[in-house]
C-alpha cells in the first residue's frame, strides 16, 4: 500500500540577533511566536555582538520560550571573544543542536552545516597564489567548505537543509557595497552544496542590507535571513518554509 508522500515540515529560520549584555526579553515574543509557527527553528549566527558569556545568557533567557528544536551555527560576531567553544557548549547545553561538523535529522528532514568563511564569488574568488599569508587564508576557505561538506555527507535523509552564516551566493548579499562582496561569503560553499542532490534550501544571515533570495548555479534555492533583511519583507522577524 502506498504511504503517500511524507509529512512537510515547518522549518524556521532567522539570524543576527546581534543580542548584547544588555539587552534582556528582546526577543522573548518572537520565540514564542515561532514556536506556533514553525516545527523546527534554524538559527544562522550572529546571535550576540561579541561573543561575551553576559551576551548568550540573555539570549539563553529568551530561548527557554521556544518550545520547538533548534537547530544552530556561529557567526564571526561569536569568535570575537576568542572563546567560540564556550558559547556552543552553552547553546548545546540549552538544548540547542549546534553544527560543528555533525548532521541531525529531525522528524525526517536533515540539518547540515556550519559558520562558513569568506573569500568572494565565481572569478573574484580569492586563489591560492603570491604570499603565504594569502595562502594561508585560502587553506582557511577551504577547510572549512570541507567540514561542511563532512557534516552534508553524512545526511541519508532525501530532504535537507544547509544551515550557514556566510553567504554561499553573490545573489543574497547585492545591496551590500560591492567592495565588501569577498568578506560576506564565497562560492566555495555552493560549490559544496551543488555536489548533493538531496539538499532542499540553504539559509544563511550575515549580510544585513543584502537580497532575501538567490540560487546556486545548480538551482537550490537560498534564502538570506538576517534580521534586517527580514525587517524589510513585513513585521514576522524569521522566515518558514515548508520543506
Amino acid at each position: 500500500m502506498d504511504a503517500g508522500p511524507a509529512k512537510r515540515l515547518r522549518v524556521a529560520a532567522v539570524g543576527d540577533l546581534h543580542v548584547n549584555d544588555t539587552t534582556k526579553g528582546s526577543y522573548r515574543a518572537l520565540f514564542e511566536q515561532v514556536s506556533d509557527d514553525a516545527d523546527v527553528l534554524c538559527l544562522c549566527g550572529d546571535l550576540t555582538n561579541y561573543g561575551k558569556t553576559a551576551e548568550v545568557q540573555n539570549l539563553l533567557a529568551d530561548l527557554k520560550a521556544c518550545t520547538i528544536p533548534m537547530v544552530g551555527v556561529l557567526g564571526n560576531h561569536e569568535h570575537e571573544c576568542g572563546q567560540p567553544e564556550q558559547v556552543t557548549q552553552m547553546l548545546c547545553d540549552a538544548g540547542v543542536k549546534m553544527l560543528t561538523g555533525q548532521a541531525y535529522e529531525i522528524e525526517g528532514v536533515g540539518f547540515a552545516g556550519g559558520k562558513g568563511f569568506i573569500g568572494g564569488f565565481g572569478r573574484y574568488m580569492l586563489s591560492s597564489f603570491g604570499e603565504s599569508s594569502i595562502k594561508a587564508f585560502v587553506q582557511e576557505a577551504v577547510e572549512d567548505a570541507n567540514g561542511i561538506e563532512n557534516s552534508i555527507r553524512m545526511l541519508r535523509t532525501e530532504r535537507s537543509v544547509v544551515l550557514l552564516h556566510y553567504s554561499p551566493v553573490v545573489d543574497t548579499v547585492v545591496g551590500e557595497p560591492p567592495e565588501i562582496h569577498a568578506f560576506l561569503g564565497s562560492s566555495r560553499l555552493a560549490e559544496t552544496i551543488d555536489r548533493y542532490d538531496n539538499i532542499s534550501l540553504v539559509v544563511h544571515g550575515h549580510a544585513h542590507r543584502g537580497a532575501p533570495e538567490g540560487r546556486t548555479n545548480k538551482g537550490t534555492p537560498v534564502y538570506n535571513v538576517a534580521l534586517p533583511v527580514l525587517r524589510t519583507l513585513g513585521e514576522t522577524p524569521y522566515r518558514v518554509f515548508e520543506v
